[in-house]
């Protein structure tokens, strides 16, 4: 049959997202960091050079998403339908372009693990990620800041003369656009998937790519790909070299031999030996196949594995009886923590190709690794030979310009403002001034007129830009309060700190609404290692807040942020007494929240009154936005009592001290 693209509706219990995190991201972004040069000695000259490539120095300008709950309910979320009587792929721009499902209809076999929720957690670089499908990560290593964001989308002519789904956006933390065409021939079994990332600037960019595929994991399966060795990120992110298949006396290939989370970063081989891979396959040799061409060497196994914490994390995410995932990851680089150069002007491409495989199984599952990993090469060879990935990548490249038809779905206005003020040409991604709406209308209007127009109504300052064109921008501007915020920001975001707390307390002298400058030079005194200092200006904003605050989700964001960094600044100074004076100035709806249960326990502990915040525990609380490696929960627990954790509160990701082949926090 030909092949169809059309909207449909997926329903889904859904938690709500919740609004954004109206406080600048001023902090570098947990878990990007380079290991030292000793730690680096075993990896290859060129991902050692690209390891520590210029990693962010914070998140800005993208905003952090922790405004999520844990209360579902059912809930639309537009989706499109691609099927050729042989696939059915199922998509949903409006989170990130996921990848929702992808049916073997021949079998009826679904090859993702499907989640059969939308609940948002602390995995993606700022906050709210969701498990399942197939993922496009763009920014940094680890899950990207689109998880949980629309793309635009429109339908696209196809090579082979039928259509295909483009997806495309403006990637904030790296100022760059990219697109994703999804394209399943008429005759195809496998999804052909092309990416290009390009570079409108005269800089040069890092860039870090990863397709993260959620995939079902049993007990017979076993991860392959054409490799001998691995890197592994123990929990300080220094890289070790492991083999493949044992290590440790246990098969790393099979994700449930493995106690604690983990990651293998396999060392493929080069492409003139052999192209890059992986498959997940069950006990009969069957499961989903991940090709690319040439371009896209890196391959990844993360496991959630067998512990008490991995199976907690695994029903944090999905819900009680939806079963286990492993990600299977293709990448630019062969690890994280690489960036690579992409020139100015330039631009990289590559295809991608997502399947069902069957290969020998007593093949596949014998002892003999080579032979393993041989049978299912063989396979892939034989449905999709590698001759046919490299022409389809040259098919779809020559259409990759094409203007997209009628739009499915709309992104952010960021593009269309970046387009318009630089005057980019990007054929085939247009980012129309139609997009734009009241977070770019500031902006806009700086300019157009040189000046940053003050709010028509109090409230939170609004979203930060910190390019270079916008600093400049800002630096020539009327120095008013909110104008100096702005610049501050951009300031600190360049690694200018002396001159952004400089603008920051010019600020000051006139700002009508003190709290978010405040909070900035808190932010800064805490960093240079200030804790009190940094505790009295936090005692002060947050105070200044609610002097100013009105009814809205917009000033409850700033009240929950606020009062959570306030309090956790406070307590960390030793100062419980000002703690509970915020406790006190909160809102009670933000005081049943699950961050500030805990840090109401924290707060009771340090009072003295150790069994009433036991209590708090006994009571049963959650915390939305706990992140992976995040061990707040099990630490106070041991601070108040010599009892087992309980089951609820068990997120420990690593063994008891430290040790042992737990991997990085996802947002790493």
């Amino acid at each position: 049959m030909a092949t169809t693209v059309r909207r449909a509706l997926l329903t889904l219990p859904a938690a709500p997202l919740g609004p954004d995190n109206p406080l600048p991201a001023l902090r570098a972004p947990d878990g990007v960091h380079a290991p030292d040069r000793r730690a680096r000695g075993g990896l290859p000259r060129d991902t050692d050079r690209r390891v520590g490539h210029e990693p962010p120095r914070s998140l800005l300008p993208v905003p952090v998403r922790d405004g999520y709950g844990r209360e579902r309910a059912e809930r639309e979320f537009a989706s499109v339908v691609i099927d050729n009587g042989r696939l059915r792929v199922t998509v949903l721009p409006e989170l990130g372009g996921r990848i929702h499902s992808l049916v073997h209809l021949s079998t009826g076999r679904e090859l993702l693990h499907r989640n059969p929720v939308f609940q948002p957690a602390h995995l993606a670089l700022n906050g709210a990620w969701f498990a399942g499908g197939i993922e496009w990560s763009i920014g940094a290593g680890g899950h990207g800041t689109l998880s949980c964001s629309p793309l635009h989308a429109a339908p696209v002519p196809a090579p082979d003369g039928g259509v295909m789904l483009r997806m495309w956006e403006w990637e904030r933390l790296r100022d760059l656009p990219f697109q994703v065409d999804l394209w399943l021939p008429a005759d195809s079994e496998f999804l052909y998937v092309g990416v290009r990332v390009r570079n409108p600037h005269e800089r040069p960019a890092p860039v870090s790519w990863w397709s993260n595929a959620a995939v079902p994991e049993e007990p017979g399966t076993r991860v392959l790909a054409p490799a001998d060795e691995a890197w592994h990120l123990g929990r300080e992110g220094s890289p070790r070299r492991v083999p493949v298949p044992v290590w440790e006396g246990e098969d790393r290939t099979r994700p449930l031999r493995s106690e604690y989370p983990s990651d293998f970063f396999y060392a493929v081989r080069d492409a003139d030996a052999e192209r890059p891979w992986i498959a997940s396959l069950d006990a009969d040799g069957y499961g989903p196949a991940q090709a690319s061409t040439a371009r896209l060497r890196g391959r990844e196994l993360f496991v959630w594995g067998a512990g008490a914490g991995g199976r907690r994390w695994r029903e944090w995410l999905t819900g009680p009886g939806a079963g286990g995932y492993a990600e299977l990851r293709a990448g630019l680089a062969r690890t994280p923590l690489e960036h690579v150069r992409l020139e100015p002007g330039a631009e990289f491409s590559w295809l991608e190709a997502y399947g069902p495989l069957s290969a020998d199984p007593a093949r596949v599952h014998g002892a003999d690794w080579a032979a393993a990993r041989g049978a299912a090469a063989e396979a892939l060879d034989a449905v999709l030979p590698a001759a046919t990935l490299d022409a389809a990548h040259k098919a779809w490249r020559a259409r990759a310009d094409t203007e997209p038809g009628e739009r499915i779905a709309t992104g952010s206005g960021w593009g269309a403002l970046e387009v318009l003020c630089a005057g980019h040409d990007l054929p085939g991604t247009p980012f129309e001034e139609s997009t734009l709406g009241a977070a770019q209308e500031p902006w806009l209007r700086l300019w157009r007129t040189g000046v940053l127009p003050a709010p028509r109504k109090a409230g939170p300052p609004g979203e930060a830009l910190v390019a270079e064109h916008w600093r400049d921008m800002l630096e020539t501007a009327p120095a008013d309060p909110l104008t100096e915020y702005h610049l501050g920001v951009a300031q600190w975001h360049a690694g200018d700190v002396a001159q952004a707390v400089r603008s920051w307390e010019r600020g000051l002298v006139l700002a009508p609404s003190r709290w978010p400058l405040l909070r900035c030079l808190a932010v800064a005194d805490s960093l240079a290692g200030d804790p009190q200092r940094a505790a009295d200006r936090y005692a002060e904003a947050f105070a200044d807040l609610v002097a100013q605050s009105r009814g809205g989700e917009a000033w409850t964001a700033a009240e929950s942020a606020l009062g959570r960094e306030a309090m956790t600044a406070l307590l960390a100074a030793g100062r419980p007494a000002a703690a509970r004076e915020v406790w006190d100035g909160l809102r009670p709806t933000l005081r049943e929240q699950g961050r500030f249960r805990l840090l109401a326990a924290r707060l009771l502990a340090a009072e003295g009154h150790v069994g009433a915040a036991r209590r708090l525990f006994e009571d049963g609380f959650e915390l939305p936005d706990l992140r992976e490696g995040e061990e707040a929960l099990s630490e106070l627990w041991a601070e108040l009592t010599d009892a087992p954790l309980p089951p609820a509160y068990d997120f420990r990701v690593r063994p008891p001290g430290g040790s042992g082949p737990a991997g990085p926090a996802r947002s790493a």
